[in-house]
């Protein structure tokens, strides 16, 4: 059985809802923002009950957008993001089991009542993610592309970024939640069927993850969101103990950037005019911008707030006229200041 063909199984035939996950990673991470909470209480339970993911890739300044979602499931978060397009944008879902889309497709005239719609704004297409050209996605057709805990399970993750990259328009936005490990799995624990349907066999090592988006011309990406794993399940941490896994929530962007942060002098002003986040936006796990507060960022920064739909919230001062050198930044760390601006 090749490793799409024990994915389809495993999430088509053995998992029926997310009380036959083994472990935690297919459902923990993060909690979902408060504003989005209320919104579940309009998606119908049969798709929340079948829904297997493991973060929360849902961005900001979503109305008008087309949005694509890879491996979308029973359609839950679909659904969110319908009603966060609004009646005029778009929403999108790519998913390989039969078993999920018949799920998805269900209830899509409900939601359209529930939500007040004249017409539905949300499409479900059969196909792989690895190519989303033969599910008839066009090159450069999509604002926002979104998953949640799926990349993990393609057997040929560069492609799977390839074609991410290729139907996004330029500015467009890739947030995405999945698990990661801290280093490569042997062959025989990513071939091993439960721990594959259980997003561990798949897991991204982090270099690689790096490598793999440095290849197709992506040099900067965020890390939005991070947690540890406990997988809550003796027989498989005697297989995997020794490998730490994070659930993690990634940022990128289509746009051309430097392989390094670099220091231009640039200034940022956020303007406090994102509906949910009148205090401060958040980019990633180290740029909170505090409303009216000026804050160094390195030109990579600049051109995520400013060449991309976040444009009309942020007041960038400066440009790229004059260098001063690699920008002075590194992770986050505990004994670090909390109000210290790097990337």
């Amino acid at each position: 059985m090749s490793t799409l063909e024990s994915v389809q199984h495993y999430y088509g035939k053995v998992l029926t809802s997310t009380k036959d996950l083994q472990t935690s990673a297919c459902c923990t991470a993060e909690a979902m923002p408060a504003h989005l909470r209320p919104l579940l209480a309009d998606i119908h339970e049969e798709v929340q009950a079948k829904f297997y993911g493991c973060g929360s890739p849902i961005p900001s300044e979503l109305e008008g957008c087309t949005v694509l979602d890879l491996g979308s499931g029973s359609g839950r978060d679909c659904y969110l993001l319908s009603r966060l397009v609004g009646e005029h944008g778009r929403v999108i879902g790519v998913d390989m089991t039969a078993e999920q889309l018949v799920v998805a497709r269900r209830h899509v005239d409900w939601h359209t009542a529930r939500y007040g719609y004249a017409k539905p704004n949300i499409e479900f297409k059969q196909g792989y993610i690895e190519d989303l050209e033969g599910a008839g996605i066009a090159s450069g057709s999509i604002d926002v592309v979104v998953s949640n805990c799926v990349i993990n399970l393609s057997p040929d993750k560069g492609r799977v970024f390839s074609e991410i990259l290729r139907v996004l328009r330029p500015g467009g936005e890739l947030l995405f939640s999945d698990v990661f490990a801290d280093r490569r799995l042997p062959a025989t624990l990513q071939q091993d069927p439960v721990l594959l349907g259980e997003c561990l066999g798949g897991a991204l090592y982090g270099e690689d993850f790096r490598r793999l988006l440095l290849d197709r011309g992506c040099r900067d990406f965020r890390i939005v969101a991070s947690t540890p794993l406990v997988l809550g399940n003796i027989e498989i941490e005697r297989k995997v103990g020794m490998i730490a896994f994070t659930s993690r929530t990634v940022r990128a962007f289509k746009l051309d950037l430097e392989d390094r942060c670099e220091d231009y002098g640039q200034v940022a002003y956020y303007q406090g005019t994102v509906p949910e986040a009148p205090h401060g936006f958040t980019l990633d796990d180290h740029h909170h911008f505090r409303t009216g507060m000026p804050h160094l960022v390195c030109s990579n920064t600049a051109a995520m707030l400013a060449s991309t739909r976040y444009a009309k919230h942020f007041e960038i001062a400066g440009n790229t006229s004059t260098h001063y050198g690699l920008f002075d930044c590194a992770p986050p760390v505990a004994s670090a200041p909390a109000s210290k601006a790097c990337c």
